[in-house]
């Protein structure tokens, strides 16, 4: 399906769908501008989004017009696709992550925007504090930077003879000091686990076989995945990589699991894209973005596919498994 379809395909979906309400029935029609990075390897999280604003009464084309902008993954597209929803003076800019969120702020200080996602906005330099943003930016965390000391202990208890880990991560993506944090943080966590980190970087897709190459010459026993939009869109890659190279992998959303990933923990991505609609909803009522609290994961997730542990020749032991909210057999 090519970009025009896939877009159509969201609206349409929208505008077919039955009201949960008529409560937003009002003379002006909002116009909601939506920036992603790269929408379509992940459709189901601007549908997550479409359906929180169901869930709130809003239809397409009657009480809301929804403007997508997407960068094809290209990155460096992101600050003229916010140009232009300024220009089409929009009343409320969503940023899918933290990329497209910066380059919104960076088109308007004024327009509201509210981010989907992001791992630390404060230390990213978007908001001010959790509890007051200020400005004119708000949304969800997904606490990434606390959750990578979580998912190797995950990724050690799973293979418990693991000595070396690599942590693959794409520089530039969560900003410099959320970055600089998540590395700390992981450098931390490895050392009190009794494993040695090999931090591994991939700036695109065209470094995937070169850092899966570092990986097995440096004998790691396993992977973490660092949030990024990017790995996100190329999930199936990378799961097939660690297939290839029989390494056992932990990744930050249940996504890549979906598609053969061994494990993954963290917050339910879709759930924050469906909360970000009330926020939406708040701002075209009266209410200021910068007075509205960043909202942090009210769910995180254990996943684990079997059917992977089973093709690497693991056993996942039973503590495991009786944590995990699900188990792909």
């Amino acid at each position: 399906m090519d970009r025009r379809r896939f877009i159509g395909t969201i609206a349409s979906g929208l505008l077919a769908a039955p009201l949960a309400a008529e409560a937003q029935q009002t003379t002006k029609v909002a116009r909601i501008g939506y920036l992603g990075r790269d929408i379509v390897p992940a459709p189901h999280l601007p549908e997550a989004f479409l359906q929180g604003l169901r869930d709130l009464g809003y239809v397409e084309g009657r009480s809301v017009v929804v403007e997508y902008r997407d960068a094809e993954g290209k990155s460096e597209r992101l600050p003229a696709l916010a140009a232009e929803l300024v220009a089409l003076k929009v009343d409320v800019i969503v940023a899918a992550s933290i990329q497209p969120a910066l380059a919104a702020r960076q088109a308007t200080r004024t327009l509201p925007i509210v981010f989907a996602t992001i791992g630390d906005p404060v230390s990213s330099g978007l908001v001010a504090s959790l509890a007051r943003p200020g400005g004119n930016v708000t949304g969800l965390s997904s606490l990434t930077p606390e959750l990578v000391g979580k998912s190797l202990e995950l990724l050690k208890q799973a293979v418990p003879g693991v000595s070396r880990v690599a942590v693959l991560w794409q520089p530039g993506f969560l900003g410099e000091r959320a970055e600089r944090d998540s590395l700390a943080r992981a450098e931390v966590a490895a050392q009190a686990l009794g494993v040695r980190p090999q931090f591994v970087e991939a700036r695109n897709p065209a470094d995937f076989e070169r850092a899966f190459s570092e990986m097995s010459r440096a004998r790691a026993g396993g992977v973490t995945v660092l949030a990024s939009s990017m790995f996100l869109g190329e999930r199936r890659r990378l799961v097939d990589l660690a297939a290839k190279n029989q390494l056992p992998a932990e990744y930050p959303l249940r996504e890549f699991v979906d598609v053969g990933g061994l494990m993954s923990y963290g917050a339910n991505v879709a759930d924050l894209y469906r909360r970000a609609a009330a926020y939406v909803d708040r701002i075209l009522k009266g209410a200021k973005p910068g007075d509205l609290a960043i909202e942090q994961p009210t769910k995180f997730e254990l996943v684990i596919n079997l059917k992977t542990a089973k093709a690497l020749g693991l056993a996942i032991p039973q503590s495991i498994l009786l944590r995990a909210d699900e188990v792909i057999q």
